[in-house]
């Protein structure tokens, strides 16, 4: 992850500017695939896998909620990217397979999907392994880079927050120098909130869906009761749960430091007062992965580089299920070296 933040930076100039979305686009979809399928299959399937990735998720919108077969161009190129992908990641799943019984092992997502089995001994199959790793590549690639971007854009219109996070890029090399690991990105927690408010703000997608298995009575602040049948599915739309004032207080404003120890806001009303990445026994498993990836990027940057957004704060594209920032996303940029003091 560290080779991939630092190679993809090292080609900027000294100055310049660029659209920061496309970027991390581009960034995140190398760092997934490198996990994914390691170094060698990523080297080969990066350029054709990232435009198919983003007809993916154009191709998922509000009506395919309701209307998934409906016959519309978006849907019939979402299609057609979804085949190829399974194409493409047919042909790799079989390649290593004939590696691995060869005695070739790698250390990597792919090779823990093939090794996996379930709780009655079976193997997963060709198909169920493709699946996986669509969904693991489309969710994760989407997410930490429309994370990532919209991370950039907060920082760079709240000087505030920018400051203290570049403080604290101070303090972490002066204690650590260069190293950038596992241990270092714990101890970064202004970014840490800088990037869990942005999640606020901005969450992944646009509701949580779950399926009553036995029916219940919800009883609200007010004191009304609702009866949910079994077999009904609750929906939890993350941009109005995620801003409730009795939790947050001004939930309209990029307030990082609503969760300090002394503030806490997200666990003052319980362990469902946040719910960017889920909550339950549905959890996103890779929470601890995005953090750590979206901290090491912005680490990266706001040590090894001066930056402004140029573009007016991007307004949000609500037509698709997993809103992201709609155009370009432009900064200019200056390279600089972070001395540890004022």
């Amino acid at each position: 992850m560290v080779r991939e933040v630092e190679s993809h930076f090292a080609r900027w100039g000294q100055s310049g500017t660029v659209d920061l979305k496309q970027e991390l686009e581009h960034l995140v979809t190398l760092i997934a695939s490198r996990c994914l399928f390691g170094a060698a299959v990523r080297e080969k399937m990066f350029s054709e896998v990232g435009s198919l990735l983003r007809e993916l998720n154009d191709g998922v919108r509000l009506v395919t909620i309701l209307f998934p077969h409906l016959p519309i161009p978006a849907h019939r190129r979402c299609d057609a990217a979804r085949a190829r992908l399974g194409e493409i990641f047919t042909e790799i799943v079989r390649s290593r397979k004939s590696r691995t019984e060869d005695g070739g092992r790698a250390d990597d997502m792919l090779q823990c999907l093939l090794d996996a089995r379930y709780k009655d001994g079976r193997g997963t199959t060709e198909t169920e392994v493709v699946g996986m790793l669509v969904s693991a590549l489309f969710a994760g690639q989407h997410n930490s880079s429309s994370a990532g971007t919209w991370t950039g854009a907060r920082l760079l219109t709240h000087t505030k927050h920018l400051r203290a996070a570049v403080q604290e890029q101070r303090r972490v090399v002066a204690r650590h120098g260069d190293r950038v690991d596992y241990d270092v990105l714990q101890e970064i927690d202004t970014l840490h909130r800088c990037v869990k408010e942005t999640l606020r703000l901005h969450p992944p997608a646009l509701m949580l869906l779950r399926h009553a298995r036995q029916s219940f009575a919800v009883r609200t602040r007010d004191g009304r009761e609702y009866e949910v049948p079994e077999g009904h599915a609750v929906a939890s739309p993350l941009v109005l749960h995620n801003r409730l004032p009795h939790i947050y207080d001004e939930p309209d404003k990029y307030d990082p430091d609503r969760f300090t120890p002394r503030r806490a806001e997200d666990k003052a009303s319980g362990a469902l007062a946040y719910l960017s990445f889920g909550a339950g026994r549905h959890l996103c498993v890779g929470e601890a992965f995005a953090y750590m990836q979206l901290k090491l990027i912005w680490s990266h940057l706001l040590r090894n580089f001066e930056m402004e957004l140029v573009s007016p704060f991007p307004r949000t594209d609500w037509n698709v299920v997993m809103p992201g920032p709609q155009g370009k996303v432009i900064i200019s940029y200056k390279r600089r070296h972070l001395p540890t003091t004022d």
